[in-house]
């Protein structure tokens, strides 16, 4: 049976990436999202959404994927990448609105036209019941500890899928930076699985305490190996999706 990391989660999970030209998939990621961000954490009004779809303007210039549970086909996960607006590059991503930092708008730092930010991570309730019942739209809570054993029903966290699905669609799509507004407590996990990130000013209260925050992909992926070489196989596909170097 297998018992690596990479191995439990395709053994379970269907990585489903860039999915925008699926109909049906579409709808269950935004399903997804309006159990999680609707209904369980009032984030959103479901009355705004009737359909029972959560959905929004940047939708419209998102890469979205899904995880599929593969023994029920229920959906587990999902999560987009946000593309900056072609017109207007600076002041079109979400993390504009909340984050002034000048680092943001450095371009050497972060090209905005190989820029994008993660969003709508999130996690269904049945799955999060089996990485302890947190009520946050990931499931991690402050106290997260990776399980000291691989169990077959627990990865360290469906995080995990959901950013190998980030990795590959970038890879993909010529993406080389990430920007995002997390959770302090999924900070933390990912940091603790070698998934680093670096702060972009003070945090911001944004339906919580959210800290913005951005990585390079080859830079974050480099640093993988030396401290957790089995999530590096997760996140790449046995180093099947990394992005080229930089010119």
């Amino acid at each position: 049976m297998t018992d690596n990391l990479r191995g439990l989660l395709h053994q379970h999970f269907d990585v489903r990436c860039e999915i925008d030209n699926d109909p049906e998939l579409v709808h269950e990621s935004l399903k997804l999202r309006y159990q999680v961000y609707c209904l369980e954490r009032g984030f959103e009004n479901p009355d705004e959404h009737p359909e029972h779809e959560e959905r929004d303007p940047y939708d419209d210039r998102a890469l979205h994927s899904l995880l599929i549970h593969r023994a029920s086909g229920l959906a587990a996960g999902t999560v987009r990448l946000i593309l900056p607006d072609q017109r207007q590059p600076i002041g079109s991503l979400p993390i504009d609105r909340l984050c002034q930092e000048p680092d943001l708008y450095d371009q050497a730092l972060l090209p905005r036209a190989n820029l994008a930010e993660v969003s709508r991570f999130a996690i269904s309730k049945a799955f999060r019941r089996r990485v302890g019942d947190v009520a946050t739209p990931t499931g991690v809570g402050t106290v997260w500890t990776e399980p000291v054993k691989i169990d077959r029903r627990v990865l360290p966290h469906l995080s995990l899928g959901l950013i190998h699905a980030l990795v590959r669609v970038s890879v993909l799509s010529g993406i080389t930076h990430w920007v995002a507004e997390m959770e302090p407590a999924l900070l933390r996990m990912l940091a603790i699985l070698g998934v680093h990130w670096t702060d972009l000013g003070p945090s911001v209260n944004f339906h919580g305490k959210r800290q913005p925050c951005h990585t390079e992909l080859r830079t974050m992926l480099a640093r993988v190996p030396d401290e957790r070489p089995d999530i590096w196989d997760v996140l790449t596909d046995l180093g099947r999706y990394l992005p080229e170097a930089s010119v």
